[in-house]
């Protein structure tokens, strides 16, 4: 048995959603009309005029509009959307992995902050945790600057040793340099860029510590509500 109802009205009747008490009404036309409801799933749908239909069956072409599944009291208990158009599907390509790139950054920030208040009891442990981590780098820094003092009193050392030999002398009469001296002489200048790099690369992570660790502190205070 198939059995559709359509209700002509404006305003709240036109909507998805309009009272309890009319659908009501309307499932209890008769009781042979109840069997029916009860026996088949009923769906409610609005077609493209605003008419409200009821119906255990929709006319192939409304498929594709949003409908309601309603139980035996009239209530809807699921919602199936409509067919996407291919404007919707560009859209909706485009809006899904920005919704993931935001879940993600939801979880992650939720996970930092479990973290925060699992691992610290007070503001004071995580600035103790900073300074240790600083120190360490510091260390670092003084080790490589000790590193390239001394590499670059071995290239003036070298460049004055070069500097008798051709290409570093300009007397035609010069003997060239020896293997030995250029492979050191060319080894030093690689081994003053690789450190000089390395301590710009410390004090980048020695800046980003400090400034993580603030954020950190920030956050902390925030959760404990000490601000």
């Amino acid at each position: 048995m198939v059995l559709w109802l359509n209700f002509f009205s404006a305003g709240a009747m036109a909507s998805k959603y309009f009272r309890l008490t009319i659908v009501t009404a309307a499932l209890l036309l008769s009781s042979s009309v109840v069997g029916a409801v009860t026996a088949a799933t009923l769906y409610r749908w609005v077609d493209k005029n605003g008419e409200v239909h009821y119906g255990d069956r929709v006319p192939p072409e409304e498929v594709k509009l949003d409908r309601e599944i309603l139980n035996e009291y009239g209530v809807a208990v699921k919602f199936l959307p409509h067919e996407l158009t291919e404007k919707e599907l560009v859209v909706l390509k485009r809006q899904q992995p920005l919704e993931a790139a935001e879940k993600q950054r939801i979880r992650q920030a939720n996970q930092r902050d479990n973290v925060l208040l699992n691992t610290y009891l007070s503001v004071d442990e995580i600035e103790a945790l900073r300074n240790r981590r600083k120190e360490l780098l510091d260390g670092q820094i003084h080790v490589t600057e000790a590193y390239l003092k001394n590499l670059r009193a071995k290239l003036i050392k070298l460049q004055t040793d070069a500097s008798r030999f051709q290409p570093y002398n300009a007397d035609p009469n010069a003997p060239p340099i020896n293997r030995r001296l250029a492979k050191e002489l060319s080894n030093t200048l690689k081994s003053i860029l690789v450190y000089e790099q390395t301590l710009v690369d410390t004090h980048t992570k020695q800046t980003q510590l400090v400034a993580k660790f603030a954020s950190d502190i920030d956050r902390y205070r925030h959760l404990r509500g000490l601000n």
